[in-house]
């Protein structure tokens, strides 16, 4: 495992839109809501780096991890937050290079992010052993089921994904512009974004193909996704590996060739979920 490079700036704390305030005493300067930090368990690079298609001085640093909520967090009357984020820039300023954002997940938030196959979830359970920050037992084992919590939905939320990001890419009617004017300035659209909607549809490839995920992408997959990353290919040829790549997903969805079940087995996942809780508030001391 590795630790977490320095932040050039503080952390700030922002929750989601049903926490409460950032001046809640319960909430610290830097990685999210004091309980949250207290009882985490997993957390992992993701982001380029872990993709390994981070261009060197062009991409920020993103992590992810997953808390397990106290007995009182999860069955008392307050309202908790599920999802805490912390940030080196103030909210609704861009991140770059040097900065750091983390999102800090419930694991039942997690969980039921992961069965519905939103493809930045899946990445801390298929994360390389190098790019692992924060891993205790119920991490552990959260790791372990990864591979069930895969189906062909995860197929069809990498599709979604990916057919968004293609449109903001093409100028589709309706869809917002990517924010990124140094790249439309020097390569006439946004190659980042473009990157990470193929990158999208050749990981949902793997998904839905091979039931597994591997990071960093392998080495002739990443160098095609860098070359559009890097501007070395028009728009034109950026969209067209996009929808070749897209094309094949939906065929491959389509075929029944995939060795994942259609949906996961949400009554299995929440056997799990409801084990894990009592065995993490048993082991932290938490049960009478």
């Amino acid at each position: 495992m590795r630790g977490s490079p320095p932040p050039s700036h503080p952390l700030r704390v922002t929750t989601a839109p049903d926490a409460g305030s950032p001046a809640d005493p319960d909430f610290v300067l830097e990685h999210g809501h004091r309980r949250a930090r207290e009882h985490e368990v997993l957390r992992t690079v993701v982001g380029s780096g872990l993709h390994g298609i981070a261009v060197e001085g062009t991409d920020d640093h993103d992590e992810m991890g997953v808390h397990v909520e106290t007995p009182e967090q999860r069955l008392g009357v307050r309202r908790t937050s599920e999802h805490y984020v912390a940030r080196t820039q103030p909210e609704g300023a861009r991140s770059g290079p040097g900065d750091t954002d983390l999102v800090l997940y419930s694991l039942r938030k997690f969980l039921r992010l992961a069965v519905k196959g939103h493809p930045t979830v899946l990445l801390p359970l298929f994360a390389g052993e190098d790019d692992v920050v924060v891993l205790r037992e119920t991490g552990r084992r959260l790791r372990e089921l990864g591979p069930s919590l895969l189906s062909q939905e995860s197929g069809h939320r990498f599709l979604g994904y990916l057919r968004s990001q293609r449109d903001r890419v093409a100028g589709a009617a309706g869809r917002g512009v990517p924010n990124r004017p140094e790249l439309v300035a020097a390569h006439g659209y946004d190659t980042k974004y473009a990157s990470h909607a193929l990158r999208l549809a050749l990981q949902g490839l793997e998904v839905v193909g091979h039931g597994r995920l591997t990071l960093p992408m392998p080495a002739e997959e990443r160098e095609v996704v860098l070359s559009v990353k890097r501007g070395e290919r028009s728009r034109e040829q950026a969209l067209d590996l996009v929808d070749l790549h897209a094309r094949r997903l939906e065929d491959l969805l389509a075929s029944g060739r995939s060795p994942l079940p259609e949906r996961v087995d949400v009554a299995a996942v929440d056997a799990w979920s409801t084990a894990e809780h009592l065995a993490h508030w048993r082991r932290a001391g938490l049960l009478g």
